[in-house]
């Protein structure tokens, strides 16, 4: 049980303490080649000018670079090869134990991790580069596009657990028993991971989605290591020290923004780690991940209602903007109160959503 725990906890403690290291040098080149956008603002949904937003956020978004998600995926990818490494080159019984790179485990959730994590970055870089005297206030890939690539690589994921894993049911409370869906399960995996990368979109104020995903992730991580998942417990909290390295730097004043490259890499994991946590470790965690992923949710509730309402009542809103930690900020709270609201939220949710997960 002890070398369990500490298998856990020692990955975050270096990946928090390799995104510090790391961040000076990202953060010089950032600002060397002024990876930021040149006019600030954005147009919402449905192709107009998001006027509200853009008055809230003018001066917030020119002088910022974007791109500081890669202190996330970047640093947590150098931990688990480290250890991975050390094990090998110390092949003590130790070592290997706390070696936690495993095939039924983390390799699916890393490459998901990387493969967003650099779909995201090129995103960033054509949206860095697309607002350079354009005029326009940005060029990266459109809303459509980038949920087409989540699309894809749900259904390719989801294909690997139906076909590979033999994964085709949803965990539900023990009293109800499994819910066979049979091969709707990779559709079904393809919906959520849009559904969670939507949710994404709650970076939009500083250091609030690092304190929302750091408890994310933390609670699937008390999740998995409930289920014997060790290895998988290991990487999400490994994902919640990266995360705390990259808030340690994005707290008021941000030194950088998460942007795509970070918010993508980690909302498609997230829906991988839901769904290991499910019935492939005989639990619930698909089922539990609206409660441990409450904020996320809300965010991605508050744009649909947003976008229905003003189709289907002339053009009226139901917030004052979306999503709907910007509508706090356009009712006047500083935007440090609505980060901590919603950083307690976060976290109320998150070990709500656990111990659901644990008494299921």
């Amino acid at each position: 049980m002890i070398i369990d725990i500490v298998k856990v906890f020692l990955p975050s403690i270096i990946a928090f303490a390799l995104g510090i290291l790391i961040t000076p040098a990202l953060s010089a080149f950032l600002y060397k080649n002024k990876m930021w956008k040149k006019r600030a603002g954005k147009v919402d949904m449905d192709g107009k000018e998001a006027v509200i937003f853009n008055s809230l956020h003018k001066d917030k978004e020119v002088g910022t670079p974007r791109m500081g998600g890669v202190v996330i995926w970047l640093s947590a990818t150098i931990a688990i090869l480290f250890l991975w490494f050390l094990a090998r080159i110390f092949p003590t019984p130790l070592f290997q134990k706390i070696d936690f790179l495993s095939r039924n485990q983390t390799w699916i959730p890393l490459c998901t991790l990387l493969l967003g994590g650099l779909v995201g970055l090129i995103d960033d870089y054509f949206e860095v580069q697309g607002s350079r005297g354009s005029g326009s206030f940005s060029r990266g890939m459109s809303l459509k596009k980038r949920l087409t690539i989540v699309a894809i690589v749900g259904l390719l994921v989801g294909s690997w657990f139906y076909f590979k894993l033999d994964v085709s049911s949803i965990g539900l409370p023990s009293i109800l028993g499994n819910l066979e869906i049979g091969i709707l399960f990779i559709p079904l995996f393809a919906l959520v991971t849009v559904g969670i990368y939507s949710g994404g979109v709650i970076d939009g104020i500083d250091g609030l989605a690092g304190g929302v995903f750091a408890a994310i992730f933390a609670s699937y991580a008390g999740i998995a290591f409930y289920q014997t998942q060790i290895d998988l417990a290991a990487f999400s909290a490994l994902i919640a020290g990266s995360i705390l390295a990259f808030l340690w730097f994005n707290i008021p004043p941000a030194r950088f923004y998460m942007s795509e490259t970070g918010t993508m890499g980690l909302t498609i994991t997230l829906a991988v780690v839901a769904f290991m946590t499910d019935t492939l470790g005989g639990g619930y965690g698909l089922i539990v991940l609206p409660v441990v992923a409450f904020p996320l949710v809300a965010t991605t509730l508050s744009n649909i209602i947003q976008v229905t309402s003003k189709k289907m009542r002339n053009g009226k809103k139901v917030f004052l903007v979306a999503p709907i930690h910007h509508h706090f900020e356009a009712l006047g709270w500083p935007s440090y109160k609505v980060t901590m609201r919603f950083w307690v939220i976060g976290v109320f949710f998150a070990i709500l959503g656990m111990v659901l997960a644990l008494i299921g």
